[in-house]
């Protein structure tokens, strides 16, 4: 029996079986019932492999909330009673708690399901699915990473079976790419719509009896069937993403709908916001205008309702999903949840038995890996939004969509090259004033700038995507691909001849180029014989749309929100 299942027993609060030894300044976990009178200390080796000595089960990194000693008792008293902590044991069990607190992390979901990345220290039943090459083999700590955290819409579970499609084996029904950058100052949530037109590729899985079997792909269907459908597992979802958008998930992670009824019920509720009063007979929700609490089926039915909110169909259905997840994240970052060790027992236990991962990051060592890294993401830089769709032209009657050709790649480029969808990088003051003296002066529109773009020590294919972004995000519909440079550059340099100054100053402002950059010089013929700049790449390009100054980017035109802010579904 594990550990809360032990204290539920016996009358006890789980977070009652975690005593301090001060000789290794560790929480560990103490096994069985209370036997009542005096207790031997438990004798622990002098090498720190001790794993059971005493009847006690160690956890290392102090991870655990401290016993609550009952009143006026000694601290080598029986556990079960609870009181005040002496006046002894307080500063260390507030240091131990915070730490505690600090070492939670969100993995996000919801659309029937949510999805939560549970406490370092708990030993968990996480289901785990061997997704061969789809994935990464093991977790990078100082890399940026992609997890795709997917929702599926399989009913197993009490109460479920009103939701979903009936004979469902669980298609991806929600899924979100949460993509965490490298220095972990911000991160991106994809949501990917699961009406989403998408080539699913050939899927090597591997059967229950270990055999391995390839489930032939399909060309030009809903991206939920990349789930479930023909024994298809998460490492198929994981390959169609990469095939649809060319970023890789590294890690998965998946639930289904009863995610959502345990993790809201386990932090006493989410606080949503409606704009108008809802009242769903398909969902049974039933809320007032303003804001609310909602938990446990309440909470699976308000992120499962479609017919309440905007056109009644998925993509407005992802917006409120979309709020909820950040009032869920905010709830559980919040003092409240964080300084009580019941509630992050509750959540635990709930993350544990919803979740499936894969074979990586299946461990619970990696498992407090990935949430010490997700933990030292600012709620307000992590930034929900949409792959960028419009409704797909081979229909008359409107059901599916299809990537935005003018839109969707920027986005996918961002988070291939690391880039914030929120400016969180900050100039040196130096920096910015010389970047003010630099471009003070006349710009030219970005549409009379004409540029030659070369690569000169960029990854390969770095001046077509310059080109791409140039023309379609920036207007700089003047500007070619010129191919390699005759040498490589350790940076990005702008040639121009003195009358070119004020389309050199536009692309200067729209690439982030220092001044040391800029080199006046003499200017070059393009395909059409116009006189041109000359834009060569160096090894300092990070992708278009990274400013080569650090200062930020240029974000795309997209709908987005971010985790710290409240808004209201209408």
């Amino acid at each position: 029996m594990d550990a809360q299942g032990r204290g539920r027993s016996e009358g006890m609060d789980p977070a009652d079986q975690w005593v301090l030894n001060p000789e290794t300044g560790e929480y560990e976990l103490r096994p069985g019932p209370a036997v009542p009178g005096p207790r031997r200390p438990a004798s622990y080796g002098t090498d720190g492999a001790d794993a059971t000595a005493g009847g006690r089960t160690r956890i290392p990194g102090r991870a655990v909330p401290p016993q609550r000693g009952r009143r006026g008792a000694p601290d080598d008293g029986p556990p079960g009673r609870r009181g005040r902590r002496s006046a002894q044991r307080k500063p260390k069990a507030k240091k131990a708690l915070l730490w505690t607190g600090g070492t939670m992390a969100f993995v996000v979901l919801a659309a029937g399901v949510g999805g939560y990345l549970y406490l370092k220290h708990l030993e968990g039943n996480v289901t785990t699915t061997d997704v061969g090459d789809a994935g990464s083999s093991d977790f990078k700590k100082d890399e940026a990473f992609n997890i795709l955290v997917i929702g599926t819409d399989k009913r197993t579970g009490k109460g479920n079976e009103g939701y979903g499609d009936k004979g469902s084996k669980g298609h991806a029904d929600t899924t979100i790419l949460l993509h965490v950058a490298k220095d972990r100052s911000n991160a991106t949530a994809l949501s990917i719509p699961r009406d989403l037109i998408v080539d699913i590729p050939d899927c090597p899985t591997k059967l229950e009896d270990g055999t391995e079997k390839v489930i032939p792909g399909l060309r030009g269907v809903r991206f939920n069937r990349s789930l479930g459908e023909s024994g298809r597992d998460a490492g198929c979802t994981m390959r169609t993403v990469k095939e649809a958008t060319g970023i890789q998930p590294h890690h998965f992670m998946m639930a289904d709908f009863n995610a959502v009824k345990t993790l809201t019920t386990a932090v006493d509720g989410v606080d949503v916001c409606l704009e108008h009063p809802v009242d769903d007979e398909d969902s049974k929700l039933k809320l007032p205008a303003g804001e609310s609490k909602v938990e446990g089926e309440q909470a699976l039915a308000f992120v499962r309702t479609r017919h309440s909110f905007g056109n009644q169909g998925d993509l407005d259905r992802i917006k409120v999903q979309q709020h909820f997840l950040a009032s869920l994240m905010r709830k559980m970052s919040s003092s409240d949840t964080l300084t009580s060790p019941t509630k992050l027992v509750k959540l635990a236990e709930a993350a544990t038995e919803a979740l499936t991962v894969d074979e990586a990051i299946g461990k619970v060592s990696t498992l407090k890996d990935v949430a010490l890294e997700l933990k030292k993401v600012p709620t307000k830089n992590i930034s929900f939004t949409t792959v960028p769709v419009k409704d797909n032209p081979a229909e008359k009657v409107k059901a599916t969509v299809v990537v935005n050709e003018s839109k969707a790649p920027e986005i996918f480029d961002l988070i291939k090259n690391d880039v914030s969808l929120t400016e969180v990088k900050q100039q040196k003051k130096e920096e910015k004033d010389a970047v003010a003296a630099r471009l003070k002066g006349e710009k030219a529109p970005a549409s009379e700038v004409r540029v030659r773009i070369m690569n000169g020590g960029a990854p390969g294919g770095s001046a077509q995507e310059m080109l791409n972004w140039l023309q379609l995000q920036q207007g700089v519909t003047k500007s070619e691909n010129a191919g390699n440079a005759p040498e490589d550059l350790k940076k990005t340099t702008l040639e121009y001849a003195p009358d070119q100054a004020a389309q050199a100053r536009r692309l200067a402002d729209l690439l982030g180029l220092s001044g040391s950059a800029m080199k006046p010089g003499e200017s070059v013929t393009n395909s059409q014989g116009l006189p041109a700049m000359t834009l060569t790449l160096g090894e300092d390009f990070e992708g278009a749309g990274v400013r080569l100054d650090g200062s930020g980017t240029s974000v795309p035109d997209v709908e987005k929100s971010t985790a710290d802010k409240v808004e209201c579904a209408s």
